[in-house]
């Protein structure tokens, strides 16, 4: 048997990490900036991560969802602490597009409507429903294509208005992203989510902030969404929540109220999953990572803006978009050959840096130097 062949794979072999960096089969170090996809949240192998992942192993890695898992409850109880969100429910799954997929099935409970506002540039995962509210045609498939859907160009006050003036009762929910991550790392403004929860409010509907990439952290707030000021009824997060283990959940507002059967899962919330999931909050609260996150992103922005060849640089935090001319798509890959870094793209030309929220200013000066050596090569 072979692999069925959906990734344009990098010919590196990553054996090892320690914090920002990783080793290749050939003893090669390189500086993680990209996280696998911003998941490495507080490093690769963190001493208290592999502790807690190795202590629960040795006692219990499995059990279902038909007894009680007491980290489950110490989850959700450390969840609503450091997120801010402490009257909030947690339903525990296992990726952003579970989650986000169990976040539109419980607003379409709640409010028995279907139609979904999503935005142009969004990406919210592969499953049936959360595929069908990304914007890329060529990644839905004839089954997943539903009229339930509309796109709204990201930002536009009058166009989001005009559709609830539209479709009214109709609307669901409306699902956004904090920061627009495969579309180019473009943060939701305030205006946007502030009106986003208004017409919620008004016409009864869900509003939905996908957090699985711009939250736990990464934007310098726990959710990036927060910047806005407003709560969002329900919050989805995967990625960072396990540090590189499967995990993922929504946290659910407290107007929502639960019946048996309502939402399932076999995975979600197990002995490890929990174990990883706590490991990466207590480090995030432990050494101050979200301040970490917003000083070293803040710096790196900062020294960015001042490369000439540099379009634009957006994002929030260490979530961080570096918007290139076309002449300059070599750089990403003069970047990890040459100078062995890994970064993110987003298209056409985007390099995308999604590290670990304990990275230093040392490993942020390594990437700016390198950085510069490439553009004025």
């Amino acid at each position: 048997m072979k692999l069925f062949d959906v990734y344009p794979l990098n010919p590196i072999e990553i054996v090892k990490g320690k914090g920002s960096l990783v080793w290749d089969n050939n003893g090669q170090e390189y500086l993680d900036l990209y996280g696998g996809h911003a998941v490495i949240s507080i490093g690769h192998t963190h001493p208290h991560y592999v502790e807690r992942l190795t202590d629960q192993l040795n006692k219990i890695g499995f059990y279902s969802n038909s007894i009680r898992i007491r980290g489950q409850e110490e989850l959700a109880e450390k969840l609503g602490h450091v997120s801010g969100k402490v009257d909030y429910q947690l339903f525990l799954c296992n990726s952003g597009a579970e989650a986000n997929e169990n976040a539109l099935k419980l607003a379409s409970f709640y409010n028995g409507r279907k139609k979904v506002i999503a935005f142009k540039g969004a990406f919210h995962g592969r499953t049936s429903l959360a595929v069908s509210c990304t914007d890329n045609p060529k990644i839905i498939a004839p089954v997943n294509e539903t009229d339930h859907v509309v796109f709204l160009p990201h930002n536009d006050l009058e166009a989001l208005q005009d559709a609830f003036t539209t479709y009214g009762n109709e609307i669901c929910a409306v699902l956004i992203e904090g920061i627009q991550g495969v579309g180019g790392i473009r943060p939701a403004t305030n205006e946007f989510l502030q009106l986003i929860r208004s017409l919620c409010d008004q016409y009864n509907a869900v509003y939905v902030a996908d957090s699985v990439q711009c939250g736990y952290g990464r934007s310098g707030k726990f959710y990036s969404h927060d910047y806005a000021g407003v709560n969002a009824d329900v919050y989805t997060m995967a990625k960072g929540m396990g540090n590189g283990f499967p995990v993922a959940g929504i946290s659910i507002a407290p107007k929502f109220k639960p019946w048996h059967g309502m939402l399932g899962t076999t995975f979600g919330g197990n002995h490890l999953a929990c174990a990883a999931a706590l490991s990466v909050l207590e480090v995030i609260e432990q050494d101050h990572l979200m301040g970490n996150a917003a000083s070293i992103g803040a710096y790196l922005t900062e020294e960015l803006n001042k490369f000439k060849q540099v379009r634009e640089v957006r994002g929030r935090g260490l979530m961080i978009g570096i918007d290139l001319p076309e002449e300059l798509s070599h750089v990403k890959k003069e970047l990890l050959f040459k100078h062995h870094i890994f970064t993110g793209e987003a298209k056409p030309n985007v390099i995308r840096l999604l590290p670990a929220l304990n990275l230093t200013k040392a490993h942020a000066d390594q990437f700016l130097d390198a950085f510069g050596q490439v553009l004025n090569a």
